[in-house]
């Protein structure tokens, strides 16, 4: 699908950061997620802080580090997200 049309009817960062969540072979960290997408820190952890609370995304304390993934229904969020931007 043109990138142009998809942006108009989702917003990028956050979507895109759920195509990343949903083919990360392990967990991934906000900071390499913000990188991944192109996108600052700051606003990449507010992004997943709603979706924490809409429970898409778990945290899971590692040390001072703190991994992301998805949980079903973000899994399956991302899976849709996913296709749709693969339609051609």
């Amino acid at each position: 699908m043109d990138r142009k049309i998809f942006n108009t009817f989702f917003r990028e960062k956050p979507a895109m950061m759920m195509i990343k969540l949903l083919n990360s072979k392990t967990g991934i960290y906000a900071s390499s997620l913000a990188k991944s997408v192109d996108c600052t820190y700051s606003h990449v952890v507010k992004i997943l802080q709603q979706m924490e609370k809409a429970r898409l995304i778990n945290f899971e304390k590692q040390g001072r580090l703190k991994l992301l993934t998805l949980t079903k229904t973000g899994q399956e969020l991302a899976e849709h997200v996913e296709a749709i931007k693969n339609i051609s």
